[in-house]
C-alpha cells in the first residue's frame, strides 16, 4: 500500500493561496525529497499532512487512511520532525522521549527500550541524561529524529530539519534517515537545499504552491545540473 497519497490538495490563508492542486505519492521504503525555495509551500503541506490544519480541498491518505475521514489511524503511523524545534529544553533527553512515548501509549519498559535503541543508532546515547538545553543544535536535531521514530512509525515527515546545521551534521542526519528506508521506513524530506538531493531519490519540486516537476532525481539533471534545472523550474534562472 502506498505510504502517502496527496490528491488535488489546495489550501489558502485569506486571499493568499499557499497550495494549488498539489498531487504526489510516497511509495513504501522510498526517500522522497520535497524541494522548493523558501515560501514555496513546503511547511503548509507538512502542516496539512500532520493534521495541524484541515485541508480546504483535496485528500491526504496515509497507508490508505484518509486524514479527512479517518485521521486517528492515519496519524498513528506517522513520525514528524517539524521545522521549528519542539523539545523541552529543561527536560533531559530521556525525559523528552518518555513524554512522547506516553502520548503514543508505549509502556515505560517499551519506551526505555526504544529510546536506548534510537539514541544508540544516532550516536548520542551517552547524552541521554543531559538536559536538552546543554546540547548543540545538531545534537538536538538528532534527539528529534529519535523521538519521531520512537513509536516505530511507517512514514516519517521531516521539514527543513537540517537548517542551521553544519555540513557534517546535515550529512549524518541524512545518512541515518536514508538507512532507515532500507528497513521499510518511508520518508518525505522537505528542504530548500539542493545538496541534500541524491540521484536515487524521488523528487518533487514545489514552487509558489504547485508541483513543477516530479520523478527520479537523477532524471531532472540528465541534460545538465540539478541547480540549473531547479532555477529554470522556479523561474530564477538568469
Amino acid at each position: 500500500m502506498t505510504a502517502l497519497v496527496i490528491e488535488n490538495l489546495s489550501h489558502g490563508f485569506g486571499v493568499r493561496k499557499a497550495l494549488s492542486d498539489v498531487s504526489l505519492a510516497v511509495e513504501p521504503g522510498a526517500f522522497m525529497v520535497l524541494l522548493g525555495p523558501n515560501g514555496a509551500g513546503k511547511t503548509t503541506l507538512v502542516s496539512l499532512v500532520t493534521g495541524l490544519y484541515n485541508a480546504q480541498q483535496g485528500d491526504i491518505r496515509i497507508f490508505g487512511h484518509s486524514m479527512r475521514s479517518d485521521p486517528l489511524p492515519a496519524l498513528a503511523g506517522l513520525g514528524v520532525v517539524f521545522q521549528m524545534p519542539t523539545l523541552d529544553l529543561d527536560l533531559t533527553v530521556t525525559e523528552n522521549l518518555a513524554y512522547h512515548a506516553a502520548l503514543h501509549g508505549l509502556s515505560r519498559r517499551e519506551a526505555a527500550k526504544r529510546s536506548t535503541l534510537e539514541l544508540e543508532r544516532l550516536g548520542i546515547a551517552e547524552r541521554s541524561h543531559d538536559k536538552v538545553r546543554s546540547l548543540s543544535g545538531g545534537l538536538r536535531r538528532r534527539v528529534e529524529i529519535a523521538r519521531a521514530l520512537l513509536h516505530n512509525p511507517r512514514l516519517l515527515i521531516v521539514d527543513e530539519a537540517t537548517a542551521g546545521l553544519d555540513v557534517a551534521g546535515r550529512h549524518l542526519l541524512l545518512k541515518h534517515v536514508r538507512s532507515m528506508c532500507g528497513e521499510g521506513l518511508s520518508v518525505l524530506w522537505a528542504t530548500h537545499m539542493l545538496d541534500e538531493v541524491e540521484s536515487a531519490d524521488r523528487l518533487a519540486v514545489l514552487h509558489q504552491g504547485s508541483v513543477r516537476w516530479m520523478g527520479a532525481a537523477g532524471e531532472i539533471a540528465s541534460s545538465g545540473t540539478l541547480e540549473a534545472a531547479f532555477l529554470r523550474l522556479t523561474g530564477e534562472a538568469a
